[in-house]
């Protein structure tokens, strides 16, 4: 498959490849904002840090091809706990119900459970590291926060799922998440986050985050659909045309992550398919998910991370750097 081939080309390293970098002598560091300005936005794709998340976002979808949610895989101990993790944050979404206020739109009560994140993060992600890598818990945890949302806009978007990302990447650097750990990032933790992001969304009606309507992908997500459309890469029946038909999602929606994307969709938009989601529907007509895959790795690029007001808000430290990437 070519997605494979300019993987290599450009020399992006899995983030696998960085685990041992950290070694017990290692300085952690809390991260900060760099990009400031569009002229900055060189600097981010020349870092060790978009080499990095790239390369894990990549390495991910090639483990993930014609694998179904519910297939046979490893569950370890540091992914049992980042599962308790995810389970706090929605336990805490059941103790926080909205409160009654005029506009319909950004529940305040969602203020309330973010100020309950931003105390405990650091101690939720203390306890998911080995006792060896204490350390990096003030590093890693601002990436948890600021992959839920907003607080202030009470808004949520691509750049808060690219922080969830970031923070698995760094659990990968720091040798928490392992090789043989993939397929549970994704089908396990990925997808519980995934889970508690939607129930963030309805209960408090967040706004999505520089949303694009009817021209973007999605209100909310990205990954899922890269990820999902690799899942169906050579499936025997399955073609993009069929995801818009609703018994297909029905029916398969526990096995692909790429369904439960159009499932939530579908429970949350009304009209006709092609209005609300115009740019899925034109995904529909590509011939093949291996096509499908490559696109949207192209349209992330493009429309994700090298938008400006989605990176401003990305943070650097030592797991993701600033610096540039080594050639």
């Amino acid at each position: 498959p070519r997605v494979r081939a300019t993987f290599v080309e450009k020399g992006e390293p899995t983030a696998y490849d960085a685990t041992p970098e950290v070694t017990a002598n290692f300085t952690f560091m809390v991260p900060k904002k760099e990009i400031s300005m569009v002229p900055d936005m060189g600097k981010w794709k020349r870092s060790q840090a978009y080499a990095d998340y790239m390369g894990f976002i990549l390495t991910l979808n090639e483990a993930l091809k014609g694998k179904k949610l519910t297939c046979e895989y490893k569950v370890s101990e540091t992914v049992e706990k980042l599962l308790d993790l995810l389970g706090t944050l929605d336990r805490w979404i059941n103790e926080t119900p909205p409160v009654d206020q005029p506009s319909r739109f950004g529940n305040k009560a969602y203020r309330t459970w973010y100020a309950k994140l931003d105390q405990e993060a650091e101690a939720l992600v203390a306890a998911v590291l080995p006792a060896d890598r204490q350390a990096a818990a003030p590093e890693i945890a601002v990436y948890l926060k600021e992959s839920v949302g907003n607080s202030t806009r009470i808004d949520y978007g691509t750049g808060h799922e690219a922080a969830f990302a970031a923070f698995l990447c760094c659990l990968c650097k720091v040798g928490a998440l392992r090789v043989d750990d993939q397929l549970a990032i994704v089908f396990k933790v990925f997808n519980r986050y995934l889970h508690v992001m939607r129930k963030l969304q309805r209960t408090y009606r967040m706004e999505p985050a520089g949303s694009q309507g009817v021209w973007g992908l999605d209100d909310f997500q990205f990954l899922p659909f890269i990820w999902g459309s690799s899942q169906f890469i050579d499936h025997p029946t399955l073609e993009p045309r069929h995801f818009i038909d609703e018994r297909v999602v029905n029916e398969h929606h526990q096995d692909y992550m790429f369904l439960e994307c159009i499932k939530f969709i579908n429970e949350m938009k009304t009209g006709p398919f092609a209005e609300h989601s115009n740019q899925l529907w034109n995904i529909s007509a590509v011939p093949t998910w291996s096509k499908v895959n490559q696109g949207l790795i192209r349209m992330y690029k493009a429309e994700c991370l090298e938008k400006f007001p989605v990176i401003q808000h990305f943070k650097f430290g030592s797991l993701l750097s600033i610096q540039p990437a080594k050639p």
